[in-house]
């Protein structure tokens, strides 16, 4: 009788203990999760969404200093999409190219230094892909230039226009940092803020400079 009350007991303990052991399994899991790795594609996306959003934002603002007429706000934007759509992705092909060149040398000096084949494999997942990264950064460019675009495109009345593409603007801005900030488990108040502050002082200088230079004649 004492015998089975024993067992029961270390039964009883046993369980929680399990339980113990398997959440702090999961809990260094999670964190011995390396968000470094997701450093490529939200760097291509993130920059390509900001890059796309504040560009188009401010030609569209610098043009729209000089010229009240909605078609050339609208031609100016989506010339400002395509360029750059075109630019993040060559400039985003070629620099991970770069990389995997230099990634692709030291595994073959690697390999004459003997490594194991384990090792060889396991640098063979890790290679980043060019023509992903291009793609990456060439859609999140044009959906990020996208959004001056829409927020433009049916409003006649210059100055209501003018305030809705920026209103769009930095709520878009607002949800690109705080979105780059979560995947990379970085401060969001501070990315948020940090890349709102930049597109506005863009679109002010663009602005600004295209006004005044629009002013003297030139």
């Amino acid at each position: 009788m004492a015998s089975n009350q024993t067992s029961l007991n270390d039964a009883k303990f046993a369980l929680p203990a399990s339980d113990v052991e398997q959440q702090a399994a999961l809990e260094i899991g999670t964190e011995d999760f390396d968000y470094s790795k997701r450093a490529q594609w939200l760097r291509a996306a993130v920059l390509g969404a900001n890059d796309g959003l504040v560009s188009t934002a401010s030609l569209m603002m610098g043009v729209g200093a000089v010229k009240q007429d909605i078609k050339a706000m609208i031609l100016t934007g989506f010339a400002g999409l395509v360029a750059g759509a075109c630019s993040m992705a060559i400039g985003e092909f070629v620099s991970v190219h770069s990389q995997l060149d230099i990634e692709l040398a030291q595994m073959t000096r690697d390999r004459q230094r003997k490594d194991t084949e384990e090792k060889e494999e396991g640098e063979n997942e890790s290679l980043p892909n060019p023509l992903l990264a291009a793609a990456a950064s060439a859609l999140a460019f044009s959906v990020g230039a996208l959004v001056p675009l829409l927020a433009a495109s049916f409003i006649r009345e210059y100055k209501v226009r003018i305030g809705v593409v920026v209103a769009a603007v930095t709520l878009a801005l607002m949800i690109f940092g705080w979105l780059g900030a979560v995947l990379g488990k970085a401060p969001a108040v501070k990315s948020s803020l940090r890349v709102l502050i930049g597109g506005w002082l863009a679109m002010a200088i663009t602005f600004g400079l295209t006004k005044l230079i629009g002013s003297s004649g030139l």
